[in-house]
């Protein structure tokens, strides 16, 4: 997969930020990660769900990375509503076949 897969046309002027930005975050992994969870869920995210992606996609790389490989603790204050999604999403549709 090379990028953005869904079209944007439908989404708010916010949703389509959200989704450029899950997409182009700096690491490839997590743009393949995050980019490909948006454009499943980014339409039915509720707007707590998408404040929340939106501070999740403000964790740095490597300190992300580590949550979602298991390899670091995830913190109290982290968004994990959809985090868990985002984490369930990986389990289901690995980056590498």
């Amino acid at each position: 997969m090379s990028g953005l897969s869904r079209t944007s046309e439908d989404l708010s002027p916010r949703r389509r930020k959200t989704l450029y930005h899950a997409w182009h975050r700096g690491t490839r992994e997590l743009d393949l990660l995050l980019g490909r969870f948006a454009d499943a869920a980014i339409g039915d995210l509720t707007e707590e769900e998408l404040d929340e992606f939106e501070a999740l996609l403000e964790v740095d790389d490597r300190e992300l990375f580590g949550w979602i490989l298991g390899k670091a603790p995830i913190p109290h204050s982290a968004p994990k509503g959809v985090l868990a999604k985002v984490l369930a999403f990986a389990q289901t549709h690995p980056i590498a076949g």
